[in-house]
């Protein structure tokens, strides 16, 4: 597990060790180097859809490479994990300290002085990968977009904004980026995408109040959000994953996807 920068932990398990009923067989392999640099399991042989998982500040791809085995269960169709490492840049709360984000956060309050320009590169980098999914065989509807806090963020920013869109959307310990000038770019294509929201009643580094607000901006657009609270900081624990599983459940047995 990766150290935690001095404003964002990484992703941190709830104490206790995640379990699973069953554990499928993975075949790790090497990630292409083209686009962003990123780490790739699959669940099977010719993977029918794909899960694109972003970490948060200061992490990388291997912070949420721990997962898979906890979240997939035997009976889901063959899945791709990919776990994209973010840019290193400055980070500016963090006294211009060089670290893995996918974009700047200008001070403690995360919703102020927003980095709308690392936010925009990096919803066109995760644009990409999604572009290399569908050009492997994996269409637009059958990819999992999610993330962890900044990552959480820019799932968000991207998936809505898509005219082509994806089956689900993923934020953990997040908020809507750039919510000001979001009306004007959602995509009314995506306003029926299920979105999967969870959240620690004790984050000290996203408050729970923020999250919540996004949650309510979101469905006052449209938007479907199960949204999930949980008693832990900023981090991961069992009972949601377990929540997050049975929500991948329904969207990767429906015969429709």
């Amino acid at each position: 597990m990766p150290t935690a920068p001095a404003h964002e932990l990484s992703r941190v398990p709830c104490p206790g060790t995640l379990m699973s009923e069953s554990r499928p067989s993975f075949r790790p392999r090497p990630a292409m180097t083209q686009l962003l640099e990123s780490l790739e399991t699959e669940t099977g042989g010719q993977p029918r859809h794909a899960v694109i998982w972003l970490h948060g500040l200061g992490a990388d791809g291997h912070d949420f490479e721990p997962i898979v085995p906890e979240l997939v269960a035997r009976d889901w169709p063959p899945l791709r994990f990919v776990f994209p490492h973010a840019p290193v840049r400055p980070i500016t709360v963090n006294g211009g300290m060089r670290m893995r984000g996918w974009y700047d956060i200008g001070g403690v309050d995360i919703a102020q002085k927003q980095d709308g320009p690392g936010i925009r590169a990096s919803i066109a980098a995760i644009e990409r990968l999604i572009a290399r999914e569908n050009a492997r065989g994996i269409p637009s509807e059958r990819i999992l977009l999610a993330g962890f806090s900044q990552g959480g963020a820019i799932a968000l920013a991207t998936g809505l904004r898509r005219r082509e869109p994806l089956l689900g959307l993923v934020a953990l310990s997040t908020y809507l980026p750039l919510h000001e000038s979001f009306p004007a770019e959602l995509a009314t294509e995506s306003l029926s995408v299920p979105i999967f929201m969870g959240h620690g009643r004790l984050d000290p580094v996203v408050p729970e109040s923020l999250g919540a607000t996004s949650r309510d901006w979101l469905r006052g657009w449209g938007c479907s959000v199960d949204w999930r609270s949980y008693p832990m900081p900023h981090s991961v624990c069992a009972e949601e994953v377990r929540d997050l599983r049975a929500w991948m459940q329904t969207r990767l047995t429906n015969p429709v996807a």
